[in-house]
């Protein structure tokens, strides 16, 4: 039934149903946002405890920080906040990460369309990841376009500005221009290419499963209009609007949901 509620988590019936719908699907396409990864420990910036801890030390929102203006006036804030919020070096592939990456394996995963900037689906061993708003495992050089990883811009050593004082700026090593962080900041558009991919994984697909996002951020959740498949599965710990579209909706931990295929 259309809408048809999970309760909190699974029941062994909506996991065979959705067994036998995974099972039934050959096209399957994940569309997923931060609840993916906060079951891998990192924390969601836009939550209450995110907005809270952004007003008291930087007196605005996280919002703000990462655009692409706050960028440009204050890069020695940007990074300050960026380092401390966004990088998660220790983080693991949960089992929502793992399963897509072993269905992937099957042939029935054909696509990852991530909003999370981690790289924790490649991690897991997802090949066709498109993510939306970048990574924050590539960072490029302004100045000549030089590639760093994220081991780079967080040495010490490449954050020594031209003053000799050390800061939170990260340096290029060939030109000594200002490095960036390959991630689509907040008045910035998304990869033309990167968008082109996903919308036609999603126009593709017989079956789409949204998982821990919001639907809020535009113009990421507009590429749902674009699925006319047979099954629509929604896991989140929210209701959201795409919940009373669903064949199965499931009010509960994306990782717990997705376990029985790892």
């Amino acid at each position: 039934m259309k809408g048809q509620d999970a309760g909190i988590g699974m029941s062994d019936q909506d996991r065979a149903k959705f067994a036998q719908m995974i099972g039934e699907s050959k096209a399957i396409v994940f569309f997923g946002g931060a609840g993916v990864s906060t079951e891998s420990g990192i924390p969601d910036f836009r939550s209450e405890t995110g907005l809270y801890n952004a007003m008291t030390k930087y007196g605005c929102s996280p919002e703000a920080i990462i655009s692409h203006s706050f960028f440009v006036r204050r890069p020695e804030v940007f990074y300050e906040y960026y380092k401390e919020n966004l990088i998660y070096p220790d983080a693991k592939p949960n089992n929502a990460h793992l399963a897509l990456a072993k269905l992937e394996k099957e042939g029935r995963v054909k696509a990852v369309v991530t909003q999370n900037i981690d790289g924790l689906h490649q991690l897991a061993g997802s090949e066709a990841v498109f993510e939306l708003h970048g990574s924050v495992l590539r960072n490029i050089c302004m100045k000549c376009g030089a590639v760093y990883g994220l081991d780079y811009i967080m040495a010490k050593e490449n954050c020594v500005g031209k003053d000799g004082k050390e800061g939170s700026i990260p340096w290029c090593r060939k030109c000594s221009g200002m490095v960036k962080p390959d991630v689509v900041l907040y008045e910035e558009s998304l990869d033309y290419g990167v968008m082109m991919a996903a919308e036609e994984a999603i126009r593709k697909a017989d079956m789409l499963i949204i998982g821990g996002t919001s639907l809020m951020v535009q113009p990421a959740a507009g590429f749902l209009h674009y699925f006319n498949g047979k099954y629509l599965v929604v896991l989140n710990k929210t209701h959201i609007s795409y919940s009373d579209k669903a064949d199965l909706v499931s009010y509960g931990p994306i990782g717990e949901a997705m376990s029985q295929f790892v």
